[in-house]
């Protein structure tokens, strides 16, 4: 019998060489090439799906290499996106990858997603997730949510086209506010727990295009890696969660995701420059710590990591405007909180979007300053 690498897969019992051929025609996009994209893009390329996307802007730092298992030191600065795509195609030659080293937005999510059969969802922030849900809900595609917080993950599979077609705004219909959102940066994970949680959501997506086994549609799985307790939770629609689900694609792009869960702090890139030009004695703070990338180059600011906001450094207390921003807008929403109590009076914004939005310094040359 001549071999090949889905021998072991054509013979399972139930699964066989018609499952193959559905992995074979089958489209998965994987957005985040992070701590649960990474095991995911490993284990649906190995498996054969035919083709893979990889969708992630962002670029590797040190802090990443405890749990994104694609990377190591010497990609340091790279995109994550192209730097996996290269990793898999290194391994891979009978199937497409993929590479879209961007960030999500509603301008691109539309175009993307609607080339796919399936999305797996690997982001780490909740704008980025209520915005793959909503593209997912108007281009009717379903699509695997994992989430980790701490030592507990999970897993679903959601706007299954099957089912009753639950999607992530019947299980939380408002976003919380910038101050409610935990980060790895405050509370820390291990790096195997997103490989768990990674590796279950490619299980999940291989069995949903294949027919094979039972799956988590409708459902969501719970699981603690301290005791490895696990168990299962059925789903069920909300029947108020779709008021602020936009109803078009021309609505969808209306929406700021990440100003969805922030506040009346956050201010755009352009506004901020244009807050330096006209109060001298404003300078921006990068609050993200030493080791994130991409640094923000020849453009006047000083680093005061979030880390140590709270023991307010006296370097602040002369500026005014303080002008945060951090990677995603979230953390520096949570420093202007802080700030705010320690400086009342003084004008204190975060930069919607961080480092990551389209009109940051990093993605646009022309940056009005």
């Amino acid at each position: 019998m001549i071999m090949d690498r889905f021998a072991r897969q054509n013979v399972l019992p139930g699964f066989g060489k018609e499952a193959q051929v559905k992995l074979k025609k089958s489209k998965i996009l994987v957005i985040g090439a992070g701590g649960l994209g990474c095991p995911a893009l490993l284990y649906l390329a190995a498996a054969g799906v035919g083709t893979v996307g990889i969708m992630d802007g962002d670029t590797v730092s040190l802090s990443n290499l405890n749990r994104q298992i694609l990377f190591g030191e010497s990609d340091l600065g790279l995109n994550k996106a192209e730097t996996a795509a290269h990793y898999l195609k290194s391994k891979y030659s009978d199937i497409q990858i993929d590479c879209i080293p961007e960030f999500i937005t509603t301008e691109n999510a539309a175009n993307i997603i609607s080339k796919y059969d399936l999305i797996l969802d690997g982001s780490d922030n909740f704008p980025t997730r209520y915005l793959v849900n909503d593209a997912c809900v108007l281009l009717k595609k379903p699509f695997v949510f994992g989430a980790i917080y701490q030592n507990q993950g999970q897993v679903s599979i959601l706007n299954a086209a099957d089912s009753y077609s639950i999607n992530y705004r019947d299980l939380f219909p408002d976003p919380p506010t910038a101050y409610e959102i935990p980060n790895c940066n405050e509370t820390g994970v291990l790096g195997v727990l997103p490989g768990i949680i990674g590796t279950i959501q490619a299980a999940e997506a291989i069995k949903y295009v294949t027919g094979y086994g039972r799956s988590l549609i409708d459902k969501m799985l719970f699981y603690n890696l301290l005791d490895h307790q696990s168990y299962e939770v059925a789903l069920s629609k909300n029947p108020e969660a779709h008021q602020s689900t936009p109803k078009t694609i021309a609505q969808f792009k209306e929406i700021d995701y990440a100003v969805v869960c922030g506040n009346g702090d956050s201010i755009s890139w352009s506004d901020a420059f244009a807050l330096l030009k006209k109060f001298p004695d404003g300078k921006l703070i990068d609050v993200r710590e030493k080791d994130e990338a991409p640094r923000l180059k020849n453009i006047d600011h000083i680093s005061v990591p979030v880390s140590g906001i709270e023991e307010i450094p006296g370097i602040l207390r002369p500026i005014d405007p303080l002008l945060l921003f951090c990677q995603s807008g979230i953390r520096s929403l949570n420093a202007v909180k802080i700030l705010e109590n320690a400086f009342p009076g003084k004008k204190i914004h975060s930069i919607s979007g961080g480092i990551e939005a389209m009109d940051s310094p990093i993605n646009k040359k022309d940056h009005g300053n």
